[in-house]
């Protein structure tokens, strides 16, 4: 059997489900199979059963120290919807099946087998080589990478770090890339509140309806725009896809004409965006509603802030009886294009697949990654690649029904971790 398909069958039959998550079973499993292979592991664990495994092999000296970030807990699955059990592990044409199969147990697998299999040679780094498979990802409640960092800063702290959040190979106008994420966009949802005068919904012409009032507001929204700009990592991008990187206001177009899928990797990049998503007013069926409030998920760009954000938001809706009040900051961090782990991810591609590129992306969304570079200002890369699955299909199945990732997504991600390893730590 497989030793990276074998470790993930087993993650997937642990019910890891977040909530409650339970990760404890996974980090418990990691530990027996590293210390088997000679691995230091300690679990620190904020509640018993939500446990994070740390493990490491330490460096002859004080070289360069990379950390491999993953996560042990998955979303809800509904077996009503799969075609097998979404904890089965089920290995079917070449493929395990299960969820967290890509997101990200996946990842995890081949983080401990790369460490493992490096112990087991006898390799050691100039620097420490340090797993984190923390709790907690997809809910974010504190009990994973960001109570790590805050209560434990020595147990993961390190220089550079890999996660998810990219790899794909795409092909693109004759190109081949492979997607780097170096940077994450922040997630700063603002609450629209629009006021108005309560009053019996039989009688409506001595209320003031803030629903009503919101209605032409979240309309206006939903055809927000701003000037586009053009950050490093798209930058990076169109040099890599077209040779040159055009005016911002001619960079849509320009990817578009190359594929339409360069064009939705950068088109949530140019800007910050806005999606009205949710919405609160009246309890009841017949009082006219005094306050209407919008939930609005609003993503920045790296180096913008929410104050950024408001003013843009302002400017688009104009005056009115309406305020604004951002419930959340997170993410939103970048990490040098270029230096050790840009040259590692290079240099991989390049022997991997002769002819195709390492291109940087900026993440539409985040991960746990921000919080190593804001903790310590770690070079964090979100790099697993993926050549046998299709983006398209990858992303139709995380966090959805049928997950699975190729067995030889899985060996390619493997030799990715050795040679990072390797390159970084010396």
């Amino acid at each position: 059997m497989n030793e990276v398909a074998d470790l993930l069958r087993r993650l997937i039959r642990l019910d890891t489900t977040n909530p409650p998550g339970n990760e404890t079973l996974a980090a418990e499993l990691l530990r027996d199979y590293l210390e088997a292979a000679g691995v230091e592991c300690r679990l620190y664990a904020r509640v018993p059963e939500r446990a994070n495994l740390v493990a490491r092999i330490p460096g002859r000296d004080d070289g360069p120290s990379l950390a491999l970030l993953s996560h042990t807990d998955v979303v809800l699955a509904d077996a009503g919807e799969w075609e097998r059990d979404p904890f089965g592990g089920d290995l079917v044409g070449g493929e395990v099946w299960g969820r967290g199969a890509l997101d990200m147990k996946g990842e995890v697998a081949a983080s401990a087998v790369a460490l493992a299999s490096l112990a087991r040679e006898g390799w050691r780094g100039s620097g420490d080589l340090i797993f984190v498979a923390a709790a907690d990802e997809e809910v974010g409640a504190g009990f994973g990478l960001q109570w790590l960092v805050e209560q434990h800063p020595d147990a993961v702290r390190a220089d550079f770090s890999v996660n998810e959040g990219a790899g794909d190979r795409v092909e693109l106008g004759g190109r081949v890339l492979y997607l780097c994420a170096t940077a994450e966009k922040m997630s700063s949802p603002f609450t629209l509140r629009v006021h108005g005068r309560s009053g019996h919904a039989a009688m409506p012409s001595i209320a003031d309806n803030a629903l009503v009032k919101a209605a032409p507001l979240v309309e206006r929204l939903g055809t927000f725009e701003v000037e586009p700009q053009l950050i490093p990592e798209v930058e990076g991008f169109l040099a890599a896809l077209l040779g040159e990187v055009p005016p911002p206001g001619e960079a849509l177009a320009r990817a578009r004409a190359v594929a339409p899928l360069a064009a939705e990797l950068i088109e949530p990049l140019l800007g910050l965006t806005v999606s009205p998503t949710k919405a609160r007013a009246s309890d009841k069926r017949n009082v006219i509603p005094a306050l209407c409030e919008i939930t609005v998920d609003t993503r920045l760009l790296p180096g913008q802030s929410p104050e950024d954000a408001e003013g843009a938001l302002r400017d688009w809706l104009g005056d009115g009886d309406y305020e604004f009040v951002n419930i959340e900051r997170s993410g939103g961090t970048r990490s040098e294009i270029g230096g050790p782990l840009w040259e590692a991810v290079r240099s991989f591609v390049e022997a991997e697949e002769p002819g195709a590129a390492a291109a940087p992306l900026c993440v539409a969304g985040f991960t746990d990654s921000h919080w190593m570079r804001e903790a310590f200002g770690t070079v964090a890369y979100g790099f697993f690649p993926s050549r046998a699955i299709d983006p398209e299909t990858a992303a139709r199945l995380i966090h959805s029904a049928n997950e699975r990732i190729p067995v030889s997504d899985l060996e390619l991600g493997l030799r990715w971790l050795r040679h990072a390893a390797r390159a970084v730590c010396g």
